[in-house]
């Protein structure tokens, strides 16, 4: 009885013993030369990385398949959610005969993508993980709920902040009323939802390399000037026009992400100076 238990306890925590086993085993350190020659050497160690690639890109395309299956069965109810800014459905017309058609499956595919986002940096975590440290995969692992609440935190800012006040301005400009195609509009409003929500990312991004140790702080705070000139350039391919007024809507939020990126390398850089001092005093 005893041993059946025993047999039946370790197959229930086997799970989380292997997860635990994965978040504090440090991988074998090896100068990249030395990888890339025994890659040369020994092409089958290159071909199981391009196989584990493939397995994990294989399970992401399947997941993002099913997600956008079942957005395209609510497409009509989410194309009416993005037409409120510009007014509803009814201020927007069709001139091609499969031109709704070609907006119900965008809106769907958007939707599904944007839903698989969470899933598909999980697998990316999962393929580079085995070569990261201790330190880079609790982070990572933590940042992947953090990518998504940034990424949906990007699009809500752009859907209830930043297109109310730019589309009023782009269809009354000059004075000429404007009246959208379906394909025109929501082209143009998936794209800057997207790119919002990914701008929104960097933050995330920057607080994780700065605890791996590949950005600093103070780099990031001497080279402001020059940050703010790439993002002036990133909000003008970003936004339809080069207007100040659009512009400034997306550089503002831009700007102060900047800013907030370097308070998040501070803190990852604290934490990494105060692991690396404790790991000292251990030793």
């Amino acid at each position: 009885m005893r041993r059946s238990f025993s047999r039946f306890w370790k197959s229930l925590t086997s799970p989380f013993r292997k997860i635990y086993a994965f978040l504090n085993t440090e991988p074998e350190e090896r100068p990249f030369s030395d990888s890339l020659t025994e890659s040369v050497k020994s092409p089958s160690v290159l071909v199981e990385h391009v196989e584990a690639f493939r397995k994990h890109l294989l399970r992401a395309l399947i997941v993002t398949a099913i997600l956008v299956a079942i957005a395209l069965n609510y497409a009509n109810e989410i194309m009416a959610i993005l037409a409120e800014p510009v007014g509803g459905l009814d201020n927007l017309q069709a001139i091609q005969v499969t031109e709704n058609l070609g907006v119900f499956m965008r809106i769907g595919i958007f939707a599904g993508v944007a839903l698989a986002i969470p899933y598909i940096a999980f697998e990316l975590y999962l393929f580079a993980a085995p070569g990261l440290s201790v330190r880079a995969r609790r982070y990572g692992l933590i940042g992947i709920p953090f990518a998504a609440v940034f990424f949906f935190t990007g699009i809500t800012f752009s859907y209830f902040f930043l297109l109310p006040t730019a589309l009023p301005f782009l269809l009354d400009f000059g004075g000429i009323p404007a009246h959208p195609t379906a394909s025109s509009y929501y082209g143009f409003i998936t794209n800057l939802l997207f790119w919002i929500g990914v701008a929104f990312e960097f933050p995330l991004v920057i607080f994780v390399l700065s605890a791996m140790g590949l950005v600093k702080p103070q780099m990031l705070l001497s080279q402001w000037r020059l940050a703010i000139i790439i993002i002036a350039v990133v909000s003008a391919m970003i936004t339809p026009t080069i207007d100040p007024v659009n512009m400034a809507l997306v550089m503002a939020p831009m700007i102060v992400l900047y800013f907030f990126s370097i308070v998040m390398s501070s803190i990852a850089q604290a934490g990494r100076k105060k692991q690396a001092k404790d790991e000292k005093v251990s030793s």
